[in-house]
């Protein structure tokens, strides 16, 4: 875990505070153009699958997943190869956020639906939408937050990665800032997996987190892993 960081780790590491800087901290406007928006949003661009990984709302957001990006996915480059763990990365990341649109479509048209249903109009329903607005009927604030809150960040592609550690060194011990006891990785993964889905699928979230983003960078990097496995895919030089 302690090796020296691999080029494509550091060089992904160095763009992304790139761009921290420039969005964050320098506060140009690049934001809106380059996070993740629902598909049916005015501000919505299919670089946007791409970009919103380079894209970070604070700094410990940055800071947790450029540690992530350097703990688990430098031993992976080391094992790997350049090429291939970034074929990995990119993979992971784009399936993320594919997979979160996904979830997003399915809980907006539900709830969509069920407004709907209740006799009010489409139309009149989206002159609602405005991202400083929460709203106190559940359908109407599932519909706001999917149509105008954007994704950010390189979690899903680090989940990614993650679960491919999690696959290649299994008994690696992990420990959580506030669970300090160290815990094998074939464990310690999946229950941080499991956690997504049920704060995905409940109302016990805290904080605005894409857990789908999340799960969908896990499951890509899941399938990745067992194709390659079986496979016997090798280094990518």
């Amino acid at each position: 875990m302690m090796n020296r960081i691999t080029d494509a780790v550091k060089h992904l590491i160095i763009i992304n505070i790139i761009f921290f800087i420039i969005t964050f901290v320098l506060k140009l406007n690049f934001s809106d153009s380059l996070a993740l928006y629902f598909p049916e949003n005015e501000k919505f661009g299919f670089w946007q699958y791409l970009s919103h990984m380079f894209i970070h709302g604070s700094p410990m957001h940055l800071i947790f997943n450029m540690y992530g990006l350097w703990a688990f996915g430098t031993p992976l480059e080391q094992m790997w190869g350049r090429n291939k763990f970034l074929f990995f990365y990119f993979s992971a990341g784009l399936g993320a956020g594919v997979i979160y649109t996904l979830a997003n479509y399915y809980q907006f048209n539900n709830a969509l639906e069920i407004l709907i249903s209740s006799g009010v109009t489409e139309s009149e329903i989206m002159k609602l939408m405005n991202p400083a607005l929460e709203y106190k009927n559940a359908n109407l604030e599932i519909v706001n937050r999917t149509f105008t809150t954007p994704a950010v960040g390189a979690s899903g592609a680090v989940y990614g990665v993650l679960v491919a550690f999690g696959m290649t060194f299994p008994n690696s011990k992990l420990a959580l800032i506030f669970f300090p006891v160290p815990i094998a990785a074939k464990y310690f993964i999946p229950v941080i997996i499991l956690g997504d889905i049920f704060f995905g699928v409940t109302k016990y979230s805290v904080g605005n987190i894409a857990h789908f983003a999340h799960i969908g960078g896990a499951l890509i990097g899941l399938i990745i892993m067992l194709t390659w496995k079986k496979n016997q895919f090798k280094r990518w030089d």
